[in-house]
């Protein structure tokens, strides 16, 4: 082949690389802001101290950010019909630690980085404080303009069979395994009763206290007492029993009891097709294992190049909450 034509397809394919995500990178501010990462760091710390509730918050904000016009901080922009007004963000907290990062880094560096990359590097620094493993986030996104909440009709549902889940992530270029493993993110946090107290009355004919089949029967009575059939819908509950405050793969254990609080979680040990891999998390005998913190990370650096904007796409919001 020619070096005119070869340089041309190369150019070709980095190009495509690029428009696909990949234009960003592990130290990208390590000249224009190298102090970046250090300020978001020491900003979720100091929230985390006087509310632990934030790390679960912002791991959640960042998953939903990315699976909605893609890994752009969509999500933090004010508005009446954006996607921070959507039913599945309302509950979402973190907001104003992402707001208090962006303020440093305004004062710091001034129109460097975005706001999409300190919710990157939050949701990262959540899960460390939280005792789950430290990973490198490539960074270089820029902020998007567009927020809609009627696009967040796509994310995956408590409801959603693993079909339908399967296919939400592969429309996103995540496979099974990145599947099984983001959900595990459930291991810290807690879910409002009313996303799944319908599992626990007249859900079923075929247990004695109608509640959905696949849950351990204590269980569903610890739960029927946390959450009456006519109580407080708001009140949250842990998602991951016993172990609601530590990153640890503890949570695939109470699927494999019956204890998974939401439906489309429990599902992920009742359907065949991915139980092995939450057998494999749990070190199965027979089966390859897979140790959870290392490929929540590897999944996490995947999840969060999906759909972003860089180089000269979108901008670099002043406020996080409000478009420049």
């Amino acid at each position: 082949m020619e070096t005119s034509s070869f340089l041309f397809l190369l150019l070709i394919a980095t190009a495509a690389a690029f428009v696909q995500g990949q234009g960003t990178r592990v130290g990208f501010y390590s000249r224009t802001c190298p102090q970046a990462e250090s300020i978001v760091q020491k900003t979720v710390q100091s929230h985390f101290q006087s509310n632990p509730a934030i790390a679960p918050g912002l791991l959640r904000m960042h998953f939903h950010d990315c699976f909605v016009q893609g890994c752009d901080a969509s999500i933090l922009i004010d508005g009446s019909s954006t996607e921070k007004t959507a039913g599945p963000n309302r509950l979402l907290r973190g907001y104003d630690v992402i707001d208090d990062a962006k303020t440093q880094l305004e004062a710091a560096c001034p129109g460097v980085v975005s706001c999409a990359d300190i919710l990157a590097l939050a949701a990262r620094d959540s899960v460390v404080l939280t005792k789950g493993l430290m990973w490198k986030v490539p960074t270089g996104r820029r902020d998007g303009r567009v927020s809609l909440a009627s696009d967040v009709n796509n994310l995956p549902g408590p409801r959603d069979s693993v079909e339908v889940q399967k296919q939400k992530f592969a429309d996103k270029g995540l496979n099974d395994q990145d599947l099984v493993t983001l959900v595990g993110g459930h291991t810290i946090g807690t879910s409002a009763c009313q996303a799944f107290r319908y599992r626990l009355y007249n859900f079923s004919t075929t247990t004695a206290n109608g509640a959905d089949p696949s849950m351990d029967a204590t269980f569903v009575t610890q739960l029927q007492a946390l959450c009456p059939a006519d109580g407080d819908a708001s009140r949250r509950i842990a998602l991951d029993t016993g172990s609601s405050d530590t990153f640890d793969a503890s949570f695939f254990t109470n699927l494999k009891n019956g204890r998974g609080v939401l439906e489309s979680d429990q599902k992920l040990w009742t359907d065949a097709s991915t139980k092995t891999l939450v057998q494999r998390f749990l070190g199965v005998r027979g089966l390859r294992g897979l140790n959870f913190n290392v490929e929540f990370g590897r999944s996490m650096v995947k999840m969060s190049n999906i759909g972003v904007k860089t180089g000269t796409e979108g901008e670099i919001r002043k406020l996080c909450s409000a478009n420049n």
